[in-house]
């Protein structure tokens, strides 16, 4: 019985690893930049926290939306329709360029909101020219993810990956020279990070289109692209997809930003250490993002083949991969929370000693709870990748608002912010919410499945 899915277990991963070692990629070079800046003090890690909160948000919705892209391509590649596949391409770039557009004048727009936040003025000073910078580097970020999400759809997961590794490669030296100002570069501070993201991230969509030109699979569908000839039905199709998917991924990271937010009243060390924290838990994440495009991909698949029986055994197979993975980090978090905090942090400064120990401690008590959720957090967001393959995402874009802001933040409020729980309260509410929302999917996968195998 058990081997019916354990059995898909190798083809899942081998799908999924260029996909997790894509966005691990991205979150090491977090890492590598948060390490970078922490050795520049309390404040400027803090200032980055702040900056890339709002950043959160925007990449939220614009990843978010390019996740609209897999399933169609997905589909069309399934029931062998080349003509579908690339309009589904060509669109989503459309869109998912003029997205990118939006969102970096949007936060332009709200750059002064972070006055009115009650945050540290030192931070919010510090914060203000990093943010310029990396928000234009949203255009070739989410242009990108179309490209991405594209690759995906036809299960050459590898080739993103290919390009994220150059680009991280590209950031982290740029970094170096900048932020420290090495070798005759100009000594830039946070501002230096900035220009690092900016240009590996243009670096890592020229190198994206690159690979994809030149594979048999895929160059016929990036070339001679009429990118302004567009089709209201194919633009309506994803944006009916596309949207609601936005608001998915944009409720739950919108939840883990309010906890920057309200880390940041209760004071610069407390929002540094919930930065550690969360840069430790979105590495883990990223290999359950993986395991979500899986799912995505191998459903999408199914569903235009209309299988589904094996659509269901499939995507099972899939969260239970993500169950056992989420386990072996719960552990690690649990046996390391109070070294992994110390990576980040110079902790032989003896002038700042007494903050770099209080963040080590917050940080510690923090990456407890997080263990605690890891489960939750992997089940909910491959649930949600297989409901997209589906092509289901009205009713789960309903259940992610009320698991992460009808049950996750009111929680995190009250506990945060009027007990001594403090940042483990703002915590504690995010394992609710995530907790909340892997149940309601699944509830709700195994509704629909159940369903097309009876109707099948």
């Amino acid at each position: 019985m058990l081997y019916q899915y354990t059995k898909e277990f190798r083809y899942n991963l081998k799908l999924a690893a260029p996909v997790m070692m894509g966005m691990i990629g991205h979150t090491l070079v977090a890492l590598v930049d948060n390490i970078m800046v922490g050795q520049l003090g309390t404040a400027e890690l803090a200032a980055v926290s702040l900056g890339n909160s709002f950043m959160f948000i925007a990449m939220s919705l614009g990843i978010g939306f390019s996740t609209a892209i897999t399933p169609l391509v997905a589909e069309a590649d399934g029931e062998n329709n080349f003509k579908n596949g690339k309009s589904a391409f060509k669109h989503g770039l459309f869109l998912c360029t003029t997205l990118g557009i939006i969102l970096f004048l949007l936060i332009l727009l709200a750059k002064p909101l972070m006055y009115l936040m009650n945050q540290p003025e030192e931070v919010v000073t510090l914060a203000m020219p990093y943010l310029d910078l990396v928000a234009f580097s949203l255009v070739p970020l989410i242009s990108f993810q179309a490209l991405k999400q594209f690759s995906d759809g036809l299960s050459m997961t590898k080739y993103p990956m290919y390009a994220t590794l150059i680009a991280n490669l590209v950031n982290v030296v740029l970094n170096y020279l900048l932020i420290f100002g090495k070798f005759g570069f100009p000594q830039m501070g946070i501002v230096g990070a900035a220009v690092g993201t900016l240009v590996s991230r243009i670096v890592m969509i020229i190198f994206l289109w690159i690979f994809l030109k030149q594979k048999e699979k895929s160059t016929a569908y990036v070339t001679q692209i009429k990118l302004f000839v567009l089709e209201n039905k194919m633009l309506k199709k994803i944006l009916a997809l596309g949207f609601p998917s936005a608001l998915q991924m944009f409720f739950e990271v919108a939840i883990f930003t309010a906890a920057i937010w309200l880390s940041g009243i209760l004071g610069k060390n407390p929002q540094a250490a919930n930065q550690i924290a969360l840069n430790l838990s979105s590495m883990t994440f990223m290999v359950a993002m993986g395991l979500s495009v899986a799912a995505m991909v191998r459903v999408g698949n199914q569903k235009g083949l209309l299988r589904f029986e094996d659509l269901r055994r499939i995507a099972i197979s899939i969260f239970l991969l993500a169950f056992l993975i989420a386990t072996v980090f719960a552990l690690i978090f649990v046996v390391c929370n109070e070294l992994l905090p110390m990576i980040y942090l110079d902790v032989n400064d003896a002038e700042n000693l007494a903050d770099t120990n209080e963040v080590i401690g917050i940080a510690a008590k923090l990456l407890i709870i997080a263990a605690l959720f890891q489960i939750s957090d992997a089940i909910q967001v491959t649930v949600l990748g297989a409901l997209r393959g589906l092509q289901d995402v009205k009713i789960p874009t309903f259940i992610t608002f009320i698991a992460y802001w009808v049950v996750g933040f009111p929680i995190s409020y009250y506990l945060g912010l009027y007990t001594e729980y403090k940042s483990s309260g703002i915590w504690i509410g995010l394992l609710a919410g995530l907790t909340t929302s892997a149940l309601l999917l699944y509830f709700r996968f195994n509704k629909l499945t159940k369903d097309l195998v009876k109707k099948g």
